[in-house]
């Protein structure tokens, strides 16, 4: 079904209600709800045209691993923090590290056992630094901010073993299909991280923030009085580090040394079992399938090394459950958007851009997409709707005009990260302030500056490699 013109609207209602709202979730609905009526026009016809494209979505092989590895991963996580193993690392950390630099060092460091999900990092390295202030000559904003560059700006570049990559690979994939273009979204995924611009370039002022500058002025909160959490028992900051919890340091190290290790070998394991040999075995291999059943051995070895210690298993099953349940938004988020790249399809959206915009110059893609992503995520405060709305006009846009899809994939995931970095409305940017005490809106304004420069740089880059590739 080809609808011509009509196959934007639905683009176009997701970014309105989605910039109306401030919130992903209720835009993406719309547009689906926009593109079923297109497909069926009848009172019920839409609605019934909705459930189908939810349903066909969910019903992907690949997109119901996603959900059971997002579901594990949430699920592993609260068993964890019932058991102690956050607080205990916490609490371990912070009574050895003596220094400044020691505490960014760890925080750097840190990225090797943490970089599952920047929530993760947050509950982990957070709570930390909350505790070693007053040894940190740095204001808190600062500090806030060099936690965020070693949180999503790092978990986006990574291509195994977190919450982000079955995610990414799925919606290049998604597009790929609507495209009629053959090709892996994993494989794709990975050639588009070096084009990830504004990870790195963030990444390395967060870098120099740590090392290299020197603050002129005592730590201070976000309205640049004294700083108030001095003085405050960093126990609070967070559920996951609570008093009343007890502290178990292996209940983190443990789970954490399994998932990383099972998943590395697994996924080598798959690759060499299909005759490749070194990192092709990692590149060839079914990467979701190995992340998924790594997760599925280090929930039942961390339930038997739980119960073990006698923790109720009514108890650490319930904490499964609700670590589990804190992402059904996310995994409502992520069928919606694949239901709605199933709609845009029948409605011909990708044959409509191709035929409609191939007059612009090659050297503006990459640039206008990051720009225009940029400035939908910060806005709406979601990266994986960002790239769940992009990704397909991104594709669409990198066939007319001959870019190459590596340059326009990591373009679209640039433009995500930036928000999920710089936006109010983002959950790094809230999680951290509350860790840290530190008003949402100053802070926010404070990590603008920099993110802006290097959302600039970025943008220069993407108009400079066009000609370099």
């Amino acid at each position: 079904m080809e609808m011509g013109w009509l196959s934007i609207l639905p683009f176009l209602a997701v970014i309105i209600v989605a910039g109306i709202t401030k919130q992903v979730l209720p835009g993406l609905t719309i547009g689906l709800a926009a593109a079923s009526y297109l497909v069926k026009p009848e009172l019920l016809g839409g609605i019934q045209q909705m459930l189908m494209y939810a349903v066909e979505g969910i019903g992907n092989e690949n997109n119901i691993k996603i959900i059971i590895f997002l579901y594990l991963f949430s699920g592993l996580i609260g068993m964890i923090k019932m058991s102690g193993g956050i607080k205990g690392f916490v609490e371990t950390v912070s009574e050895r590290v003596q220094s400044k630099k020691g505490a960014l060092f760890l925080t750097w460091l840190s990225t090797v056992g943490t970089f599952s999900a920047p929530t993760f990092r947050f509950v982990t390295i957070a709570p930390i630094m909350r505790a070693l202030l007053k040894r940190i000559k740095m204001t808190t904003q600062e500090l806030g901010f060099v936690i965020e560059t070693t949180a999503t700006p790092i978990v986006v570049l990574i291509p195994i073993a977190t919450a982000f990559v079955g995610y990414m690979a799925s919606i290049v994939d998604i597009a790929l299909k609507n495209q009629g273009i053959k090709g892996d979204g994993y494989d794709l995924y990975i050639q588009s991280i070096p084009y990830n611009f504004f990870a790195f370039t963030i990444i390395i002022l967060g870098f120099y923030l740590s090392f290299f500058h020197h603050a002129k002025k005592p730590a201070t909160d976000a309205n640049g009085g004294k700083n108030e959490i001095e003085d405050d028992d960093w126990h609070d900051c967070h559920p996951a580090v609570a008093k009343d919890l007890p502290s178990k340091p292996w209940n983190l190290v443990i789970p954490l040394v399994l998932v990383i290790g099972l998943t590395l070998f697994l996924t080598y394991w798959d690759g060499f079992k299909q005759g490749y040999r070194g990192f092709k075995a990692f590149v060839e291999a079914d990467v979701l399938t190995a992340m998924v059943l790594a997760l599925m051995i280090t929930f039942f070895i961390s339930l038997i090394l739980m119960l073990v210690q006698r923790f109720s298993l009514r108890k650490t099953i319930l904490y499964f459950i609700e670590g589990g349940n804190s992402l059904m938004s996310v995994i409502l988020l992520l069928t919606i958007v694949w239901g709605l790249a199933l709609a845009t399809e029948d409605l011909g959206f990708s044959n409509f851009v191709t035929e409609n915009v191939d007059w612009i110059p090659q050297m503006f893609v990459p640039p206008v997409l990051f720009l225009l992503g940029a400035v939908i995520s910060y806005f709406i405060g979601s990266a994986w709707g960002t790239w769940g709305i992009l990704m397909p006009l991104g594709i669409s846009l990198a066939q007319v005009s001959g870019v190459e899809l590596p340059l326009v994939i990591g373009a679209v995931f640039a433009s995500g990260t930036f928000g999920s970095f710089a936006s109010p409305l983002s959950d790094d940017t809230n999680t951290v302030a509350g860790i840290l005490k530190l008003k949402v809106i100053p802070y926010a304004k404070f990590k603008l500056v920099p993110a802006l420069i290097a959302a600039g740089i970025t943008t220069v880059l993407y108009m400079i490699v066009p000609f370099i590739l």
